[in-house]
């Protein structure tokens, strides 16, 4: 990155920008608050990456006034007491849908999975109909079923490793807006590309979108990204290497992800939310969009 003019000459050099306190000391971090460069002696371990004395003073109220600006996450939602509730109450209810499923049986599940448009009866209730035929729904409540122990489970963990530290970074509309909005990316393009009869399920979209938007993160403060390619590239492995995987929805949701997620962490601060959540109404109408296609070819 090319240095403003009158930059110090070491400094156009390596390119890295210097600590605000220590203007001779380089450094790749920034504050996840403010965005201050902070060399290591300066950096204070956060949530989620570092800060600088300058906020975690503001941030505990020590010498400032009462009216000073509430402490922001690095997207800029709200910073909460229990940064990861959104993430256990999302595995709480995906635990919730996968009870009922066994306790229910096979028609819980058929009213509620992805299907194009279905061409066999259902179990127990009459023809089965799918989003052809305006069950839009299924885009949404096939996120949150799931057809085995193993599946659930390694979804979960995925949800649980990766997204307390997004919805800590993100704030918690942010982080549900990603989620929900990268499920339904999946879904849509599940609907799209499968074979209109062919049923789909599970939380993976919406977890390749988290996989997406953490990538985006991780780069964007300037931390190794070599563990999260490797995540994502075991993942996509298994996604074409094994049989019976919608991996429509994978991609859907990695693509919708790292859209949303670049929305999150480099929108500028003057119009955030706009941008931030503009990016999701634009991924939103797409998935209409998509939607209104298939089913035109459907029907």
């Amino acid at each position: 990155m090319d240095q403003a003019p009158g930059s110090r000459q070491d400094d156009a050099h390596s390119g890295l920008p210097v600590c605000y306190r220590h203007p001779d000391r380089e450094t790749g971090i920034r504050c996840t608050r403010c965005e201050r460069p902070i060399c290591p002696e300066c950096m204070v371990s956060a949530s989620v990456g570092f800060q600088c004395p300058s906020c975690v003073r503001e941030g505990s109220g020590t010498g400032h006034p009462p009216s000073a600006s509430q402490p922001r996450t690095l997207a800029g939602g709200t910073i909460a007491a229990d940064p990861h509730l959104l993430t256990k109450i999302l595995i709480g209810l995906n635990a919730v849908m996968f009870v009922l499923q066994q306790a229910v049986g096979d028609s819980f599940t058929d009213r509620f999975d992805m299907i194009g448009r279905a061409i066999m009866p259902a179990l127990g209730y009459g023809e089965l109909q799918g989003v052809a035929e305006g069950q839009w729904y299924r885009l949404l409540t096939s996120m949150f079923l799931h057809g085995s122990i193993i599946h659930i489970l390694s979804n979960m963990l995925s949800l649980w490793w990766i997204g307390g530290p997004l919805e800590a970074a993100l704030g918690r509309a942010r982080f549900l807006a990603l989620y929900l909005v990268s499920g339904l990316a999946g879904g849509a393009l599940t609907y799209l590309l499968a074979e209109p009869n062919q049923a789909s399920l599970g939380a993976s979209g919406a977890i390749f979108g988290l996989f997406g938007a953490l990538a985006v993160l991780v780069r964007r403060q300037r931390l190794d990204m070599r563990p999260v390619i490797a995540l994502l590239v075991i993942n996509l492995v298994i996604t074409f290497g094994w049989s019976g995987i919608a991996w429509q929805a994978h991609i859907g949701g990695l693509v919708a992800g790292v859209v949303i997620g670049i929305a999150m962490v480099h929108a500028p601060r003057e119009r955030r939310a706009l941008v931030q959540y503009g990016t999701c109404a634009v991924m939103l109408v797409a998935v209409v969009v998509v939607t209104l296609l298939r089913t035109a070819q459907l029907t």
